[in-house]
């Protein structure tokens, strides 16, 4: 295992864009174009949330990289958003099976890469299987699969930072 930060693959739909995001005060929504899809679509997500995740990117805690179907249209979440230009685990437009197998592949090479691995995604996450035991094998990944309709929340992020910090795994 190496010294580097755990890197988060980070999914948008159901972790970020949410329809309650909840967090004690209401959600920011905002426009983003996408052009993989030649539409705009309405986001909705909790500001508190959007500043850990940038904070601890910053702080060089976490290396965040897009793992979603935005990866194509990234720039435009990330100016949204004010976060860094951030890696992304694929950079085509893909979706559906081609966007799941893209996801699988990029968590499995972190660790491959000898990393900490963070994924959250609502989706895409092992709940239990031979993925989950395979991915959760090494003792060195996180998986948070939130609710689609609140995504990530504060319980959420008190364990990323924990393994930010270093105190678990």
């Amino acid at each position: 295992m190496t010294d580097l930060p755990p890197v988060w693959l980070l999914d948008v739909d159901g972790v970020i864009n949410a329809n309650s995001p909840g967090w004690g005060g209401p959600p920011l929504k905002g426009r983003c174009w996408s052009n993989a899809d030649n539409y705009e679509y309405t986001l909705r997500w909790a500001p508190s949330l959007i500043t850990r995740i940038r904070d601890l990117h910053r702080a060089g805690a976490v290396e965040v990289h897009w793992c979603s179907t935005w990866c194509a249209d990234a720039a435009a979440l990330e100016y949204l958003w004010a976060f860094p230009p951030l890696a992304r685990a694929f950079t085509e437009p893909l979706r559906g099976e081609e966007a799941s197998a893209a996801k699988l592949a990029a968590a499995r090479q972190v660790l491959a890469d000898g990393r900490r691995l963070i994924w959250t995604d609502d989706t895409e996450v092992p709940l239990a299987g031979d993925v989950y035991d395979e991915l959760m094998s090494t003792g060195r990944a996180l998986l948070i699969r939130p609710k689609m309709s609140t995504g990530l929340q504060p319980e959420h992020m008190e364990v990323i930072e924990a393994v930010a910090r270093g105190e678990a795994f």
